[in-house]
């Protein structure tokens, strides 16, 4: 946070919104619109909290042109508020400024490579070969295997295990007790009944400006690299298995699961708990919502959802079936109906 905070005439010429109010009054941190005070930043992008611009404190409200006339304290004027507040909270709350060198109880190996700009906190291990680009800031209890390359100006928080071969690109943010390229779960029935282990032998290569939540789990490929492009947004306690690739900005809520050598297109949204069944394709610009189970490729953008409860899977499959034709046998009964109310022959009356 600023100690002095920021203007809103600077605020307005930086993130380019009108002002209505004094430019030179000052704030320093973001609040609620109910609990705000004269040294905050608040919002309204949801309709239902427009009741409290009568009576909120805050020092100036981010809204859009329409809501501008209901407040009752400065406004900055947006068509986007809500990514514009966050635009503006971001620059009132930067993370740390951690100061650079590792600390005295890191284990770092004599063969990796660590810039000097770089933070590395307390307990953290760093295995052979390893390559930390500056600014880097990797958190308390931190243990990257061998080999792990982590671009410039990516954060790792408390905890976080990267595996041998690990590729995190640049402004990362990994938060606490995420596993990156752990074995998948790859086992081959033998003819007794037991399970001989399939080697892992791919690894994790993660693009630039990506965020993965609290223990969310990638796992590594068993051929080839499990991928996950420029942009990609994960939620908390999400597992990603072997082989999956995810495209560039797609978005996934918290205990969403996906099976292995499935493809993921860019721009998707995908809400919590869904699971995507292996070796599916999903393409650019789909939204899958709440608890669906995805057992088939989606080829065409749009908004899917569905989940039935389980039963015999015979059974399953037949009633799957009849109920992805409903509403063509929907059609057929309405006109069905249709001719038999028009049909004269059908409509007599025989005593």
């Amino acid at each position: 946070m600023e100690s002095r905070g920021i203007s809103l005439g600077e605020l307005a010429v930086r993130f380019g919104c009108k002002l209505k109010g004094d430019p030179d009054a000052r704030v320093n941190h973001v609040a609620k619109l109910e609990a705000a005070t004269p040294d905050a930043v608040s919002f309204l992008a949801n309709p239902k909290y427009r009741a409290y611009l009568a009576t909120t404190r805050a020092g100036v409200v981010v809204l859009d042109e329409a809501s501008a006339t209901d407040c009752s304290v400065p406004v900055l004027v947006t068509k986007a508020p809500y990514l514009v507040y966050a635009r503006i909270a971001s620059v009132l709350h930067p993370p740390p400024n951690l100061p650079p060198g590792v600390h005295v109880s890191a284990v770092v190996d004599a063969a990796a490579e660590v810039h000097p700009t770089a933070h590395i906190a307390a307990n953290v291990v760093i295995g052979a070969g390893c390559r930390i680009a500056a600014r880097v800031v990797i958190g308390p209890g931190c243990v990257l295997g061998m080999n792990v390359i982590i671009a410039q100006d990516t954060r790792l928080m408390a905890n976080v295990t990267l595996c041998d071969g690990t590729v995190l690109g640049e402004r990362c943010i990994i938060n606490p007790n995420a596993v990156i390229g752990s074995e998948g779960f790859g086992f081959a029935p033998d003819q007794v009944g037991g399970w001989v282990k399939v080697p892992q032998v791919g690894s994790v290569r993660i693009g630039n400006d990506v965020e993965i939540g609290a223990c969310t789990t990638i796992d590594r490929g068993a051929i080839g690299d499990t991928v996950i492009d420029d942009g990609v947004k994960l939620d908390n306690q999400i597992q990603i298995a072997h082989n999956v690739h995810i495209g560039a900005h797609t978005a996934m809520a918290a205990c969403v699961g996906i099976s292995g050598s499935t493809v993921i297109g860019r721009h998707c949204m995908i809400a919590g708990q869904v699971g995507i069944a292996g070796h599916l394709n999903i393409c650019d610009n789909v939204v899958i919502t709440g608890k669906s189970m995805v057992s088939a490729s989606i080829n065409k953008p749009g908004v899917y959802s569905g989940s039935l409860h389980a039963e015999e899977a015979g059974k399953f499959r037949r009633n799957a079936a009849r109920f992805a034709r409903l509403d063509d046998l929907a059609k057929e009964v309405r006109q069905l109906r249709g001719k038999h109310q028009s049909d004269p022959a059908e409509n007599t009356k025989i005593d």
